[in-house]
């Protein structure tokens, strides 16, 4: 079976992780796709597939004789799909020999076009996929995972030498979750590879240091005509706050190794007002100023008023992955040459956001991440190529055989 064709039946389950809860997984929904998976896995030769407590789907191929001194190599992806637009009843169009133009999305009119995504012009003569842009599509990651497991049925079918191969599938990674339960020592895995990336060829070690940051303002509401002195208008003082940050720092004025400050959501009025941000940075130097920015626009602002005012609250999220693999360069070296293998142009870029694979790297678990073949995540115009799957399947499997010390 090709990954194509994986993903085609895995999108037609409704996986949307639920920011809003607390439990593990975050919605009951993704295990229908994680028991989906642990008796595909068992089908196809994949030993002890099986869901656990936190809806965590692991398996595991045992080394070929001879092989059994290799270290154990992990692939892992998620099965959630992100909040941001529905990923219920999504409805994929296919374009086979995709002339490079402009592609319709039936279901809503909205047009998937090169001049907003120029690297379409890459795909033509390629099969495409796509929304019908009413939904997501969800090659985020459900391409990683078809990838993954038609890169094992290969290699299983093969019959190539391989030391012992570590899966796992996590729920919850769009939602900051992913591996919040995740069993290191019971995956056994030496190092992995998260497969979550964007355009085929790229292969990602160094990410953001992330963090949240919920801003609570408390105002005094007094009636306007005799507030002189009195009032304070939270409403009014949030947007004294966010003003006391850099105006350019924001992801529209940013990119490469430059970090931000991006205002998610704010709400308020007179006597109540809340901002969430989420701040990001590679250098860890300058993260950590980041929050003392933060912090010194709230001293500024209880200061201004005589009373604390403004409460900032700040949760880091995920650190720079490359100062974890710094020790572990092999594992990009490998998956170059894999790629190249494979008919792709391998590069890396630092990587604008975070992925599971951050967290791994510093639970001691080195997890470097490589792409799907997707792009423009999260939204509906969301696509993948057919022939970008395949490249990344055999890129997998490449690495599942090689030998490695």
């Amino acid at each position: 079976m090709r990954a194509y064709e994986r993903f085609l039946n895995y999108v037609k389950i409704y996986t949307t992780s639920d920011p809003d809860s607390a439990t593990a997984p975050s919605s009951a929904r993704q295990l229908d796709l994680a028991r989906q998976l642990a008796d595909e896995m068992t089908a196809m030769g994949i030993e002890r597939a099986h869901v656990d407590e936190f809806g965590i789907v692991y398996g595991w191929l045992s080394a070929t004789p001879g092989m059994e001194d290799v270290p154990a190599l992990g692939f892992i992806a998620h099965m959630d799909t992100a909040p941001d637009l529905s990923g219920k009843d999504v409805r994929p169009q296919i374009i086979e020999h995709y002339d490079g133009g402009d592609v319709l999305l039936a279901g809503s009119g909205h047009t998937l076009s090169p001049d907003a995504f120029p690297s379409l012009k890459k795909l033509a003569g390629m099969t495409l996929i796509t929304t019908d842009g009413t939904t997501l599509l969800g090659a985020d990651d459900k391409a990683g995972i078809a990838e993954i497991l038609t890169a094992a049925e290969q290699v299983i079918a093969s019959g190539a030498p391989h030391g012992r191969l570590c899966f796992a599938f996590t729920p919850d990674e769009e939602v900051g979750a992913g591996v919040d339960h995740f069993d290191v020592a019971k995956f056994g895995a030496a190092a992995a590879y998260t497969v979550d990336g964007g355009e085929e060829g790229e292969i990602a070690y160094e990410t953001f240091n992330a963090c949240s940051a919920d801003v609570t303002v408390t105002g005094l509401s007094v009636h306007p005509g005799s507030s002189k002195d009195t009032m304070i208008n939270a409403a009014l003082v949030a947007m004294e706050f966010n003003a006391l940050l850099p105006a350019a720092d924001i992801p529209r004025m940013t990119e490469g190794y430059e970090g931000f400050f991006h205002l998610c959501a704010m709400q308020g009025d007179v006597e109540h007002a809340e901002l969430h941000y989420i701040v990001r940075d590679h250098a860890r130097a300058a993260f950590e100023l980041r929050k003392q920015m933060l912090r010194h626009a709230e001293k500024t602002i209880n200061e201004r008023y005589g009373k604390p005012v403004v409460s900032v609250a700040i949760k880091d999220s995920y650190y720079n992955m490359a100062e974890k693999l710094a020790d572990h360069m092999e594992l990009i070296e490998h998956a170059k040459n894999a790629a190249k293998q494979a008919g792709m142009a391998p590069y890396t870029e630092p990587v604008r956001g975070g992925t599971d694979g951050c967290r791994l790297s510093y639970m001691g678990l080195p997890t470097p991440n490589l792409c799907t073949g997707g792009a423009a995540f999260h939204g509906r115009f969301e696509h993948i190529a057919v022939e970008s799957m395949d490249r990344c399947a055999r890129m997998l499997e490449l690495l599942m055989t090689t030998e490695r010390e």
